[in-house]
């Protein structure tokens, strides 16, 4: 199953960009889609985390010793290696490692090979190798945590571009993953443009209400606004046309 046969315009993608994870948390749930974010996964590296992109997944099942071999490394067809040549450019690579954080499912290495192909952002349940250079690699990476021992000890590459779960949350290639200092929240492609034009009208509309909080008023009646507090808004709008 494949989620890309919905077209997801640059203009989707760029409010969407512009939307919290916790706004589009609140959309969701008024589609009735309550597990799209991504529990116990940190950005590495807080100050580079916010992205929009295209999920391209890759799935590790539990080791076993006559699979998990070192020279399995070294074979070009081997899922774990031949994603890294194979995620396009403005996609983010979604590892699910089964919430397995004492090996690393990622490393330096292919984190620079990643970046220099256009990868828009690594997000796994699992840990990564590296962290320093991972953290300043130049892209988002969104983990479970750090580990030094390499993916063999606990994994085997099953297969990529399937169905996976990261982090509670089922994706399907191409759904829309979107990640800022929160986390990574996932937004099904069929409901991106929706979401996205909704969700820059909650964060304009949360603007003005935090103002007014700000000012002094009380919570109740300001949000979420009532009809009274709705009007002074629906004025707002018009003044800043």
């Amino acid at each position: 199953m494949n989620a890309g046969k919905v077209e997801i315009s640059a203009g989707t993608k760029e409010m969407l960009g512009r939307v919290s994870t916790a706004s589009i948390s609140l959309q969701l749930l008024k589609r009735g889609i309550r597990s799209a974010f991504m529990s116990g996964i940190r950005p590495l590296n807080p100050a580079v985390c916010r992205f929009v992109a295209e999920a391209y997944t890759l799935r590790f099942v539990p080791m076993r010793e006559d699979l998990s071999k070192p020279e399995i490394l070294a074979d070009p067809t081997y899922s774990p290696r031949l994603v890294i040549e194979e995620v396009p450019a403005g996609a983010a690579l979604v590892i699910d490692a089964r919430g397995v954080t004492d090996v690393g499912v990622v490393g330096g290495i292919f984190g620079i090979r990643l970046k220099d192909r256009g990868c828009a952002a690594i997000v796994t349940d699992g840990s990564v190798r590296d962290s320093v250079e991972m953290a300043n690699c130049g892209f988002p990476v969104f983990c479970g945590g750090v580990a030094s021992p390499a993916s063999l000890g606990r994994h085997f590459g099953a297969d990529h571009q399937r169905i996976i779960g990261c982090a509670g949350v089922a994706v399907v290639p191409g759904d829309i993953l979107v990640g800022d200092e929160d986390g990574v929240m996932l937004v099904p492609r069929a409901m991106a443009e929706e979401v996205a034009r909704d969700g820059v009208e909650q964060e304009r509309l949360e603007t003005f209400l935090s103002s007014l909080v700000a000012r002094g008023r009380p919570v109740v009646g300001t949000y979420p606004p009532n009809a009274e507090t709705r009007r002074e808004y629906d004025e707002w709008v018009k003044s800043q046309a």
